[in-house]
């Protein structure tokens, strides 16, 4: 991995078009124009797993009857790019579309929980954490030992869980109607929904996997989805939801928040005991 590289010269790289102006986005992500006066997005990940999982996710999530998502014109071991695509803002049509788009794409299907996207590795991540990919034919098993115990495992050794926090946690009882695989976008927050200028949501950032489809829609629940309730209507209209599905939005939701406590700490640590306390 040569880290000396630029991140112009990634695009020029991977796309075979000069890149001639940088601009800088976050802390890992660029925006490079290129010689013909296209723009595309460059992003730099720290471990060549990290890259090979969002480039197996982006196209494993490319699907015509799915949101929208940028192509990807490139990896290698570090970088991505990947098309820019301009910012627009939420309407109530966008949301509606994207709920529909949504349930096109979880009833897609994937051949197991847990399972990668095709060519994506098993340790892969979300976010910053790791993120094992394990297939497994029974749901509650898989979620119970794979996006709880583990994460709360990892809290515990980070210092923001006690052993008896942890088993409080752990007690959590997983349970959901019996329904096969649903290709997940794996970390659906609004911020990795891009409400784009052309008056549609596109999906970004991704960490697919198959899981639970109750579990991409609780995500988007948790730190605030413009239009929510529409985008929910829509999804329910399109692929009718199991009865009961809004009293396990909180299991769901123990996923990411125990990761968010793994990154940034007890604040999380504290909301996921409250989310395990909710469930008994």
């Amino acid at each position: 991995m040569d880290s000396r590289r630029s991140p112009a010269q990634a695009a020029t790289e991977l796309t075979g078009v000069p890149g001639t102006e940088t601009r800088h986005l976050g802390p890992t992500t660029w925006e490079v124009t290129l010689a013909n006066g296209n723009l595309v997005v460059v992003k730099r990940h720290s471990t060549p797993n990290a890259t090979q999982a969002e480039a197996a996710s982006l196209h494993w999530l490319t699907e015509p009857k799915g949101p929208p998502v940028p192509h990807l014109h490139g990896h290698d071991a570090q970088w991505l790019v990947m098309d820019r695509i301009d910012q627009g803002h939420p309407t109530p049509t966008t949301a509606e579309e994207f709920g529909r788009k949504l349930a096109a794409l979880h009833t897609t299907g994937a051949p197991a929980f847990g399972v990668p996207p095709p060519g994506g590795p098993t340790e892969a991540t979300i976010g910053l954490a790791p993120m094992r990919n394990v297939p497994s034919d029974n749901w509650p098993e898989w979620f119970a030992e794979h996006r709880i115990a583990h994460y709360t495992r990892l809290a515990v050794d980070a210092g923001v869980l006690t052993p008896t926090e942890a088993r409080t946690i752990e007690a959590v009882r997983v349970e959901a109607p019996h329904e096969p695989p649903a290709r997940l976008h794996g970390d659906l927050w609004n911020g990795n929904v891009h409400w784009a200028a052309d008056g549609r949501a596109w999906l970004i950032d991704p960490a697919a996997h198959g899981g639970h489809r109750e579990s991409d829609l609780a995500m988007l629940a948790l730190f605030g989805c413009p239009h929510l309730d529409r985008v929910l209507a829509a999804y329910d209209e399109a692929a009718p939801l199991a009865d009961g599905w809004r009293d396990r939005v909180p299991l769901h939701q123990l996923f990411p928040v125990l990761v968010h406590a793994v990154l940034f700490g007890g604040g999380y640590a504290g909301q996921a005991l409250s989310l395990a306390r909710s469930l008994r």
